[in-house]
C-alpha cells in the first residue's frame, strides 16, 4: 500500500525519534534536534533551545508506545494525542510540498507538532489496517523500531548495521 507523502515523512521521523533513544543515544545536544528539524523538513516554531530538546526528548517513550500497540490501544493514544492538543485537520502547502495535511498551527511548539503528526499518520495505518508496517527489530540485541514501507514487507532490522550482524552471524553459524 502507498501512503500519501505525508504519512510516509511523520512516520519515518517518528521511528528515527524513537530511536534516537537505544543505545547510543543520539539526540542529547540542541545541535542535532536541529539537524534532525532540517532533516525531516519540519516547518513552523523551532526554539533550538535546551528546553524545547528536553519536550521532545521526552516524547520518545509516549511515540514509542503509540507506534507498537495494538489496533485498539493505538486509537486510543492516537485520539488522545489529537485531542490534547486539540488538532483541526487542514490542508496546507509551503515551499516546495503540495498540499499536504497539518493539524496544529506553525505556532505550536514543535514537540506538538511531532506529536500530532505522528498521531495524523498513524490514522492513515490504523484506517488501512496496517500496523505490521511497525515491528521491533529482529535483532535480538536490539529494541529499535522498523518501518517497512517495502512492497514485499521484507523489512526485518533498524538499520544496516543490525541486519549487517545478523548477517555476518548467520554465515559465521553455517561455515561451523
Amino acid at each position: 500500500m502507498t501512503f500519501a507523502h505525508d504519512t510516509e515523512a511523520a512516520l519515518v521521523a517518528a521511528v528515527e525519534l524513537v530511536n534516537s533513544a537505544e543505545e547510543p543515544d543520539t539526540l542529547t545536544e540542541t545541535d542535532q534536534l536541529a539537524e534532525f528539524f532540517v532533516k525531516h523538513t519540519y516547518t513552523g516554531v523551532h526554539a533550538g533551545d535546551a528546553a524545547e530538546l528536553a519536550q521532545v526528548r521526552a516524547l520518545r517513550a509516549p511515540l514509542r508506545r503509540m507506534l507498537t500497540s495494538d489496533r485498539d490501544t493505538a486509537t486510543r493514544l492516537v485520539n488522545e494525542t489529537l485531542a490534547e492538543h486539540r488538532a483541526v485537520p487542514q490542508l496546507v502547502r509551503h515551499g516546495d510540498v503540495d498540499y499536504h495535511i497539518h493539524a496544529v498551527p506553525s505556532e505550536a511548539p514543535l514537540p506538538v507538532r511531532i506529536a500530532v503528526e505522528t498521531a495524523m499518520a498513524m490514522i492513515d495505518l490504523i484506517r488501512s489496517d496496517e500496523l505490521s508496517r511497525l515491528s521491533v527489530c529482529a535483532d535480538s540485541t536490539c529494541e529499535g523500531l522498523v518501518l517497512d514501507l517495502s512492497r514485499n514487507r521484507s523489512r526485518r532490522y533498524c538499520s544496516t548495521t543490525c541486519g549487517n550482524r545478523n548477517a555476518v552471524a548467520a554465515y559465521r553459524a553455517r561455515k561451523k
